[in-house]
């Protein structure tokens, strides 16, 4: 395990804290904070330390001028006043003398957030491309780095691997910490270890799939990414979405695993990706032309819940059908309760999923929640970490 927040003396030092605030916004209002709230904790603990805190973090993408607009950190700062229950000073601007200025002047116990550090991408992606003068000039303004933002953590930026690089002491924070020690339980899972996979390409799950297979006792495959390795199989999947590129990558798999891959027996089908068409339940080999599937199906759900009864260990990535639409998110929503009334340890591992658990309202009875989606994947791929990699 790296150095940990807990390790690092920081009484009277700066501190510069990577987050991850990329939260979605509408209108310049934040639409879920759960990105904020997961960073508190880490923040609140250099806090009482009594540092002197200073907070990075992306926002989107920022390609041109005009996306500065929508992208600003201003609504991140008011919400996390509210949040912390304290002034947040905030400033427009990722580096100069109004920076510096300020910096020299905080207080044991302030907090300054910096703009949206993707505003340094417009000339020559200074940000994303890990430009070393932008990584030094920050890790100049503080005594210590904490990378507590796991969701950029497969990214080599300034604003982590730069500034890490350029600074004496450097510690991961508690939101990292925590998805560390989840994720490194898959490394050696109790058995039974069940893996849900779900979403609409294989091509995304694909290194994932070849680096777990082997500890897995079964792979419950759902969502789009289903109908894939159903047309490998030889059955007819109307308009369902297929990932036609990966198709002999799927017959390869499903053969040489054929006891631990478990692909679906009956779909929810409708006649357009709609709410308003008419669903109806077929059994794979019933499916037509024109069908689109887009949940799984009553005996495909039990037939799951019965491969999870004994498990020791789930990991699951991606919903089993759109669960976005009212009719198509029962499969989801009926496996994810299912977990949580039996206390089954889960982790969810990012992206859409995490969205989903928290629709259905289960998210406080899942064992971990992975804020990480392609940091999570590239974990559970095998990858080393960039921005992990380079704390000390």
């Amino acid at each position: 395990m790296k150095k940990c927040l807990k390790d690092v003396n920081m009484k009277n030092k700066t501190v510069i804290i990577r987050c991850d605030f990329n939260v979605p916004l509408k209108k310049g209002k934040i639409i879920d904070n759960t990105r904020i709230e997961k960073s508190l904790e880490t923040i609140k603990y250099c806090i009482k330390e009594k540092a002197k805190v200073i907070l990075l973090s992306h926002l989107g993408r920022v390609k041109t001028e005009e996306d500065k607009k929508e992208k600003s950190l201003k609504p991140v700062s008011k919400e996390l006043e509210k949040l912390l229950k304290q002034k947040i000073t905030f400033i427009e601007e990722t580096r100069g003398e109004k920076v510096e200025k300020k910096v020299s002047s905080l207080k044991p116990g302030e907090v300054l957030l910096l703009e949206n550090t993707r505003f340094e991408d417009i000339e020559g992606k200074k940000e994303s491309g890990n430009d070393e003068e932008l990584g030094a000039y920050w890790a100049h303004l503080a005594d210590i780095f904490i990378n507590d933002a796991f969701g950029t953590a497969h990214r080599a930026h300034a604003s982590n691997v730069g500034i890490a690089s350029h600074i004496k002491t450097s510690c991961i924070g508690f939101l990292i910490e925590k998805e560390l020690s989840a994720l490194e339980e898959l490394n050696c899972p109790n058995k039974p270890f069940i893996v849900i996979l779900g979403g609409s390409k294989v091509g995304d799950k694909i290194g994932v799939i070849e680096n777990i297979v082997a500890k897995a006792d079964k792979i419950l495959i759902g969502g789009g990414m289903a109908f894939t390795f159903l047309k490998a199989e030889g059955y007819e999947i109307g308009n369902s979405i297929c990932d036609n590129e990966h198709l002999s990558f799927c017959e390869k798999i499903t053969k040489k695993y054929p006891e631990k891959i478990i692909l679906p027996v009956d779909f929810k089908v409708t006649s357009e990706f709609s709410d308003e068409t008419p669903v109806t339940e077929k059994g794979i080999d019933e499916l037509d032309f024109d069908d689109i599937g887009l949940d799984i199906g009553t005996s495909t759900i039990e037939i799951f819940k019965n491969h999870l009864k004994d498990a020791k260990l789930v990991l699951w990535n991606g919903p089993l059908g759109v669960y976005e639409l009212e009719n198509f998110k029962l499969g989801t929503n009926e496996v994810l309760n299912n977990l949580a009334e039996k206390n089954i340890k889960t982790i969810l591992g990012g992206g859409d999923i995490v969205a989903a658990a928290k629709n259905a309202k289960v998210e406080d009875k899942i064992y971990h929640i992975s804020t990480g989606g392609g940091a999570t994947l590239e974990y559970l791929e095998g990858k080393s970490l960039p921005g992990i990699e380079a704390i000390k």
